[in-house]
């Protein structure tokens, strides 16, 4: 027992003093150390994309958004950094999808229009077959939408349209 172990230490010994290192046989310099290489500049477009192609062009998408029916429900609950209007409405079908509060745009014709109002309009998507009118709960959307502290400075009221009627939050 002593004599296998005292020749595998010692031949041990041996090859560490040889230069294992350097050697052939070691997997860890098979490929040398990495250095940095310049790159060539590189053509960035794709060779395989066609540059010009009838399918690539852009289509103007059309809006197949309508309001939403009524509206039931306006919250407005406080967050660290602004607020989160939550509006509830009830579509005329079953289906709807897409549902947006969709800013509207101040008239500026208008003198009764101020800049302490924000007005929103509560648009939603039908698909495009008729569907089936369905239970009011199943007809029932929500949607929200976030606002910075910087954006409600100057908020006083809250406005969200539907097409049947108009819900507001005044601020406290």
């Amino acid at each position: 027992m002593r004599k296998p172990l005292m020749l595998l230490l010692t031949t041990s010994l041996f090859l560490t003093a040889c230069g294992w290192r350097e050697a052939r046989l070691n997997p860890s310099n098979w490929f040398g150390t990495s250095k940095t290489v310049a790159v060539e500049a590189v053509n960035q477009t794709n060779p395989l994309i066609p540059q010009r192609s009838a399918l690539r062009r852009k289509r103007a998408i059309e809006d197949t958004s309508v309001v939403i029916a009524k509206i039931t429900e306006l919250r407005i609950n406080k967050t660290p950094t602004g607020a989160i209007i939550l509006a509830t409405g009830i579509a005329t079908r079953q289906g709807a999808f897409n549902a947006e509060l969709r800013a509207d745009e101040p008239d500026s014709d208008d003198p009764g229009a101020t800049s302490d109002v924000l007005s929103y309009t509560f648009r939603i998507t039908y698909p495009g077959p008729l569907t089936a009118t369905g239970t009011e709960h199943t007809r029932t959307i929500s949607v929200a939408q976030s606002l910075s502290n910087q954006e409600l400075r100057k908020i006083r009221l809250i406005r969200v349209q539907g097409a049947q009627n108009t819900i507001e939050s005044r601020r406290r």
